[in-house]
């Protein structure tokens, strides 16, 4: 009976990770409610769209461009960042000044970093939380959590039901019924996964129901080709909305592996 055994930790698996899914989605839910009045009144500003897009990164990206599209910061294809003009308009701007550091030059990847962890682009994502249109730390790390559990288990109760078919000592019991029994805690992760994919998912993103409602709408309304439309293609899409093949290649530039002295001078190392 060591399958039976077996069949109980597939639904302790199963169940487990179910039930955590659905109570991080009804806490999630509840925030989106409760949020909903405040954010139907609320006209999103560029950074705002960004960080309900792409969270913190997405937003030092927005400041990165949209300096460097006003000549206040050069963006080098080699992946460097040189600040022209020192006296930022904004916090953001300032973060993303003092970032770079006292030289006024430094490597894109850590300015991204250090720009997104920025007390501004935290006090903007309290904002957003406050105002309903941004999904809490909490919840979102909870449905992201849980989603990964359901999925865990979704690989663990197979694996489980091909050691009970292969384990000796279940004369008594035909290895289709074994199957069938495990088929059902496998059918109850599949299905929470599906659900989860249409009811659960916006949870797991940076904005709310509410706050994707009117990202939506922004990108509607934003039509034409002049700043205000490229930075907002920017703050909704990422770099990848970049069409200067300098500018994206200065985001997509990566540092070389470091060559070792081995490799320097051609030799193998083999006497």
């Amino acid at each position: 009976m060591f399958w039976v055994l077996l069949l109980l930790l597939a639904w302790a698996v199963a169940g487990t990770a179910c039930t955590r899914l659905c109570l991080a989605a009804v806490r999630a839910a509840a925030a989106d409610v409760n949020g909903a009045p405040a954010a139907r009144r609320h006209d999103l500003t560029l950074y705002e769209a960004a960080f309900l897009s792409g969270g913190p990164r997405r937003v030092a990206d927005l400041t990165l461009v949209s300096m460097a599209r006003q000549r206040r910061l050069l963006l080098a294809h080699t992946g460097w960042a040189t600040v022209v003009d020192p006296r930022g308009r904004d916090d953001m701007e300032r973060s993303v000044i003092g970032a770079i550091g006292p030289e006024g030059q430094s490597r894109i990847a850590p300015v991204r970093d250090l720009a997104a962890a920025a007390d501004a682009v935290g006090s903007l994502a309290d904002r957003l939380v406050g105002a309903g249109l941004a999904v809490p730390d909490g919840p979102r790390r909870d449905i992201s959590a849980a989603i990964r559990q359901v999925r865990f288990a979704a690989l663990t109760v197979p694996l489980l039901g091909a050691i009970a078919l292969l384990t000796p000592g279940r004369e008594d019991m035909p290895g289709q019924l074994v199957a069938l029994w495990f088929a059902l805690p496998l059918v109850l992760t599949v299905s929470c996964l599906a659900i989860a994919r249409v009811e659960i998912s916006p949870y797991a993103q940076w904005a709310s129901p509410a706050g994707q409602r009117l990202l939506s709408s922004l990108a509607r309304r934003s039509r034409g080709a002049d700043d205000r439309t490229f930075l907002t293609a920017v703050a909704v899409r990422g770099v990848r909305a970049v069409g200067e093949p300098e500018l994206r290649a200065a985001f997509a530039h990566r540092d070389p592996a470091p060559v070792t002295d081995r490799h320097r001078d051609g030799t193998s190392g083999i006497a």
